[in-house]
């Protein structure tokens, strides 16, 4: 099993740990031969105390002249001229009145302009906050509200998203976006025009103020609610957590990292981004969005050492037709997560693409967002029958979801998780934070795990329905509420099925207004197309006269999941 996800599902129990009983204590342990599933990474590296820019700072004195940042359709620059890439992009937002604590939006896909504002707003202090490029407009709004952006710095269109028009559509309802800079026209070259009137001594005083508690980043994860939620993150959270996932690579400035998961998600912007410069290795970005032939170029031609992706990604690459062509022996390393790793996907990407140190992780955006991940020297049974054991200065610990007691060893309850890497709360959602998080700081994941004699974590289910589709995270009542409106539908349940490609699929469940004149799969992605990412648009529909239910009302989701998937009935 792999993930890396978004999202805590369900509220968290209250209790904790009773006092008298740590970690469970006795009560929850009766046999007192069997550990108890807790476990904590020891280390003898301690945690960085650095700020994000502080940390940049050393690997530019440490590694002017190697190569920071290379872009196959762009830039190319060594760690000195991306540290003043950096600086003179934080100067510019400095020259239009970005003040610390400032929300400024990234609202583009892969590109040098990205990893900029990611390192030149944490240089100001500023909060970067992540839009998904697949949003549309309701969902942009809704972002850039509740965030309270105030910049952004956008990419002009990508495939058939009209950024511009977009938030042309949606700006007159963003009151406090003042203004919008578009990578690669003019409004881009007045930002950094904005830098020549600041002094490095002013953007050093700035930095000067600025501690690693702060807070730096907000992504967004999907809401059970039908809005998400902005999780915010501090340098101390992300800048360490891209460390030690690069300790546990055994990264070093040696390193080349080809980067083709989104930079919006923790997946790029930490565990690529921060774990390269953490080590002053090099990123490789091989395309705007994820294109198999460009990534497995890019690995060749830039001799990378390392490969990210999601197990969908691995795959693609694997049935290119000439795949054979691409010479990967550079490879020794690389992160898959997102979902569960097929064993056979997992035997070829050792075998054929030279990946013998390949990892899984485990975490989520509150997280930072890796919790466990396999270690370099781990079987395949553990690579693709767990998601590893936890990172250094991390705790993780299974309970009883009812008791919140921790269980003994080998029996399945909810993973909860606290540490460094745990979020600072959700962005302006205090009671929201309270559900997820618990008095004693322990993040509730929502996902049922089993903690083995040997500390490696297998994820066995999930507290609530989300879906996990291709990598992306989906939420099924986010959907349903958009569903209800279409006017063909009375009712609709939506859950996940198996899919050979994308691990789960998108099911609609619909009962028709008129039974003579059901809506088509056509009506459905139709009316979703303008509303929601192109990822949360289902992709089968069932057409039903009643949905099954409990006999206290409510829907039996599992139900038509098991009728519904193959083999079912």
């Amino acid at each position: 099993m792999s993930t890396v996800r978004t999202g805590a599902s369900r509220p968290a129990h209250k209790g904790g740990h009773r006092p008298d009983q740590p970690h469970g204590g006795p009560a929850a342990n009766p046999d007192r031969r069997t550990p108890l599933s807790y476990d904590h990474g020891i280390a003898a590296t301690p945690l960085l105390g650095d700020t994000i820019g502080q940390n940049l700072d050393r690997a530019v004195a440490a590694h002017p002249d190697r190569e920071a940042l290379v872009v196959l359709a762009g830039p190319r620059w060594t760690y000195a001229e991306f540290g003043a890439a950096v600086d003179r992009l934080a100067r510019g937002f400095l020259g239009i009145g970005v003040a610390r604590g400032d929300r400024v939006g990234i609202w583009a896909v892969n590109c040098a302009e990205w990893v900029l504002v990611q390192y030149a707003t944490a240089r100001i202090g500023a909060i970067m906050v992540n839009v998904n490029p697949a949003y549309r407009a309701h969902e942009l709004e809704y972002v850039l509200n509740q965030s309270g952006v105030s910049v952004l710095c956008a990419s002009q269109r990508h495939k058939d998203s009209d950024y511009r028009a977009l938030v042309e559509r949606v700006r007159p309802r963003c009151p406090r976006l003042r203004s919008v800079h578009y990578i690669g026209d003019g409004s881009w070259d007045e930002l950094l025009a904005a830098a020549a009137p600041v002094t490095a001594g002013e953007l050093a005083a700035r930095e000067a103020e600025l501690s690693c508690d702060d807070p730096v980043n907000i992504q967004y994860t999907s809401g059970t609610t039908g809005f998400p939620k902005g999780a915010t993150l501090t340098h101390h959270n992300i800048l360490n957590n891209g460390y030690f996932v690069g300790e546990t690579l055994g990264y070093t400035e040696r390193d080349r990292i080809c980067i083709p998961v989104p930079f919006y998600h923790c997946f790029g912007m930490v565990m690529g981004n921060l774990a390269a410069t953490s080590h002053g290795a090099c990123m490789v970005v091989p395309a705007p969005s994820f294109d198999p032939a460009a990534t497995l170029r890019a690995v060749a031609e830039e001799r990378c050492t390392s490969l990210y992706g999601v197990p969908t990604m691995f795959i693609a690459e694997l049935s290119l037709p000439d795949f054979a062509s691409y010479d990967l022996t550079s490879l020794r390393t690389g992160i898959m997560a997102g979902s569960p790793c097929p064993v056979e996907v997992m035997k070829r990407v050792v075998a054929e693409m030279h990946m013998a140190e390949v990892s899984i992780c485990y975490g989520m955006t509150e997280t930072s967002p890796v919790s466990t991940q396999t270690r370099r020297s781990d079987d395949l049974e553990r690579r693709t029958g767990t998601v590893g054991r936890v990172l250094p200065h991390v705790e993780v610990k299974v309970t009883d979801p009812v008791t919140g007691v921790t269980l003994p060893r080998g029996r399945a309850g909810e993973l909860c998780t606290r540490g460094y890497s745990v979020m600072a709360g959700y962005w302006g959602e205090p009671e929201k934070t309270a559900e997820a998080v618990d008095t004693g700081r322990w993040m509730h994941t929502g996902d049922l795990a089993v903690m083995r004699e040997d500390g490696c974590v297998q994820i066995v289910g999930r507290m609530k329905d989300m879906i996990i589709r291709g990598g992306e995270n989906v939420y099924p009542r986010e959907i349903e509420e958009f569903l209800h409106a279409h006017p063909k539908v009375a009712d609709v349940q939506v859950v996940g099925v198996p899919d050979d490609r994308y691990g789960e699929e998108i099911l609609a469940c619909v009962v028709p207004g008129d039974p003579a004149d059901p809506p088509t799969l056509d009506d459905i992605a139709a009316f979703c197309r303008e509303r929601l990412a192109h990822y949360k648009i289902p992709r089968r529909l069932e057409i039903l006269e009643t949905f099954p239910m409990t006999v206290s009302g409510k829907v039996r989701k599992v139900e038509l999941r098991e009728r519904y998937s193959p083999g079912g009935g």
